[in-house]
């Protein structure tokens, strides 16, 4: 009896042991699956989720100047980026929208979203600057570019900007003070095609963000 006492002593923690051990990688197991499932969406399937609008009160678009109403500010958005003509990567993508009409920049603003389509235009500039150094934008491409003006509540809001032909997005608060008008202006960085050599040519890198705040 006493053997027999002295192994359920001794095997009783094991257990103990084990139950907690298997409810550990129980936890463990559903934090991975949670996290690989988060990850799931593309960058592509984000965009398109932004692009859907849940909501049509948080902003309208203007087109004419004139005071602000109470409670109101105005937020003017500028963006520019140069892609290559169609056609001229022969392996690209026959989905792509490089050098083609309908090239999209998707604005989405606390739940509200809008898709700004341009056509471009073919635009042939130097390769260099007047005074030296190498145009990033220089040579023939299709430039696409939009200035739009919004108004909305004051106060702070999430602003979402994306271009889903270059399969790129930034998010950002901002906060607008009533009565006031800013500009967010967007500018193309684009990748290097060596060493520090940045061309159109090599694909959007990132979008440089610059809002300009009105002089008190």
């Amino acid at each position: 009896m006493t053997q027999i006492e002295s192994f359920v002593r001794f095997r009783t923690p094991a257990r103990r042991d084990n139950a907690w051990i298997g409810n550990l990688n129980g936890f463990v197991l559903a934090a991975i699956v949670g996290t690989v499932l988060t990850g799931c969406m593309t960058t592509s399937q984000f965009m398109g989720a932004k692009s859907q609008t849940a909501r049509n009160d948080i902003f309208s678009e203007v087109d004419k100047k004139g005071a602000i109403p109470n409670g109101y500010a105005d937020l003017e958005i500028s963006a520019s980026v140069k892609t290559h003509v169609e056609g001229y990567y022969p392996i690209e993508s026959k989905d792509s929208l490089h050098g083609k009409k309908g090239y999209p920049f998707v604005l989405n603003i606390d739940g509200q979203a809008v898709v700004w389509k341009v056509d471009g235009r073919e635009e042939t500039i130097p390769i260099h600057f007047e005074k030296g150094g190498r145009n990033p934008e220089g040579g023939t491409g299709v430039r696409y570019e939009i200035r739009k003006k919004i108004r909305l509540a004051a106060g702070a809001h999430r602003v979402f900007f994306g271009l889903p032909a270059a399969d790129y997005y930034r998010e950002f608060d901002v906060t607008l003070k009533e009565g006031k008008s800013y500009t967010l202006a967007f500018e193309p960085v684009y990748k290097k095609q060596r060493r520090e050599l940045r061309r159109f040519l090599s694909g959007l890198d990132r979008l440089e963000k610059n809002m300009t705040e009105p002089c008190p």
